[in-house]
């Protein structure tokens, strides 16, 4: 017999789960593939982790990331509690270190 745990598991795509989170912030392969699943036509990519200083100026990969890290960065300010803007094992926090915000 299946836990309760278990069978919201096997319901909820990877994306919305641990299986398909990155420990380091944002969402692995599983997690990007599944949400792709859900969401047809979605243009959803990995993160851009290539340090800032190796990156083109100007080329698609430091614009996504310039943009995206405009855009949490702003998400951090308003739309986060003190103690989630502070804490550094939040999603938020991981995912702006992973793009190297």
């Amino acid at each position: 017999m299946k836990t309760f745990k278990q069978y919201l598991e096997e319901k909820s795509p990877a994306w919305q789960r641990s299986a398909g989170k990155d420990p380091e912030g944002g969402l692995n392969r599983k997690g990007i593939a599944s949400y792709r699943r859900e969401n047809p036509g979605s243009k959803l990519s990995m993160a851009v982790t290539t340090k800032p200083s190796k990156l083109k100026p100007g080329s698609k990969a430091a614009n996504r990331r310039k943009s995206f890290c405009a855009r949490m960065g702003g998400m951090k300010k308003r739309l986060t509690s003190a103690k989630t803007a502070n804490d550094p094992d939040s999603r938020i926090n991981k995912a702006l270190r992973k793009w190297n915000c």
